[in-house]
């Protein structure tokens, strides 16, 4: 083989082992716009409170004046009155991440300052406003190692386009000549200011509150469920999808699952702010990891049966059936074990659920010692279909993909082919 044909040969492998390594997710959660709206919101109330604490240093410098000569300033202990964001918006970046832009914003400052001209030397306050503050923010979506979501400022810019400073004192119109000197380095301080905060907000803030979505959530003694990241958010012109593992696993002892997640074709649905998909393949995890733990096993004795019922759990009762059993034990209670002996498959399509499990009944004669005596083996092969209405409360049911303090309204379950989808509102709900 020559070394062009190798090389064709290589890329082709390549090629292919890309390919078979992409993994479908067996969990995905869609935030729709009007989600991402709520959130910015929330996020916005954030910012305006922390970009109202910035702290601004002192500006001091020198500036001539025609026929006046140079002037010596300090301006100092600059106190940020308020920062007002009234008007901004979040938007979907295809295949890019998220960006924030903020318009008309405005700040007060008040502060101290002082001038020396030659032999004149005055101080005093003033008072500043900054109008049409324009910031434009870049949010770059990812996930780390341990498949955790992540989020960083890619790009911030800051743009003030008026700045007015008020002087008291007694020499104001002196003052008012170089208030454009201080107005212009004011400007670019505060616009390096706004987005240090907006980069230190974003990681100390937004960042570890992302992280609170938890990679796996433990169900039971026996089970938990992998919600990590198998590949970094995505955005459309519609939707922010996240494609998780969606897989329930053993806590004693977690092995590879011997079928594939299938991929979900989600309908265009946004009238909820976040959408669930579950997969058949997330279900069935389930019972493959409970079935694998010994859990999918059962036991029926007489007890167990309501008062009332005409009916007991005895070898007189099954002699109906099988005349030799009262002969050989005669009139003696009996305990049915229902095990599956394979994990039971669930199957998904848009006339809602159907579960196929196929399960071994082994009946016991319990002996006067209290031992047991196998008695028959019975295989069923059962099927069973539910309705939407019987999943109506889901997301009771397992934990979902949910960052800290967040909390669903106006449910609502659709079945689709593959997938169960949960659409919801959400509330953030604020520490007490």
């Amino acid at each position: 083989m020559g070394a062009q044909s190798l090389a064709v040969a290589c890329g082709v492998l390549a090629l292919c082992l890309a390919l078979t390594g992409a993994t479908n997710p067996g969990f995905v959660v869609r935030i729709t716009q009007a989600g991402l709206d709520y959130a910015h919101q929330q996020g916005i109330t954030v910012l305006e409170k922390e970009l109202a604490q910035l702290k601004l240093p002192d500006i001091s410098g020198d500036f001539r004046i025609r026929h006046v000569g140079k002037v010596r300033y300090e301006i100092s202990r600059l106190d940020l009155r308020s920062f007002h964001l009234p008007y901004s918006r979040i938007s979907l970046v295809p295949n890019a991440g998220l960006q924030v832009s903020i318009s008309n914003a405005f700040a007060e400052v008040d502060g101290n300052w002082r001038v020396k001209i030659h032999f004149i030397r005055d101080h005093g306050s003033f008072d500043l406003e900054v109008e049409n503050i324009y910031i434009k923010i870049n949010l770059k979506l990812g996930s780390d190692a341990s498949g955790k979501p992540t989020i960083d400022t890619s790009d911030c810019s800051t743009r003030i386009s008026k700045v007015r400073v008020h002087f008291s004192g007694k020499f104001g119109w002196l003052y008012n000549l170089f208030h454009s000197a201080i107005e212009s380095r004011f400007r670019k301080i505060l616009e390096n200011k706004v987005c240090e905060n907006v980069v230190s907000s974003v990681r100390s803030d937004l960042q570890p509150y992302l992280r609170t979505l938890p990679v796996t959530a433990r169900i039971d003694a026996m089970a938990g469920i992998d919600y990590s990241l198998v590949a970094p958010p995505t955005t459309t012109a519609q939707s922010l999808d996240v494609d998780l593992k969606g897989e329930f696993f053993s806590l004693a002892h977690r092995s590879a699952v011997p079928f594939p997640p299938l991929a979900l074709a989600f309908p265009p649905d946004h009238d909820r702010m976040v959408y669930f998909g579950a997969s058949s393949y997330f279900f069935n995890t389930a019972g493959f990891a409970y079935h694998g733990a010994g859990a999918l096993v059962f036991e029926i004795t007489d007890s167990l049966i309501p008062k009332g019922i005409d009916f007991h759990l005895n070898t007189s009762t099954f002699s109906a059936f099988i005349p030799q059993l009262e002969k050989m034990y005669p009139d003696m209670l009996m305990k049915l074990r229902l095990s599956a002996s394979s994990a039971p498959f669930l199957n998904i399509g848009p006339g809602g659920l159907s579960l196929k499990p196929v399960v071994d009944i082994q009946a016991y004669a319990i002996l006067p010692n209290s031992s047991l005596a196998p008695l028959f083996l019975l295989s069923l092969v059962s099927s069973g279909t539910a309705c939407g209405g019987d999943c109506a409360r889901l997301d009771q049911g397992f934990p979902l993909p949910l960052p800290d303090r967040i909390q669903l309204s106006n449910i609502l379950v659709r079945f689709h082919q593959n997938f169960l989808l949960l659409g919801a509102d959400v509330h953030y709900q604020p520490r007490g």
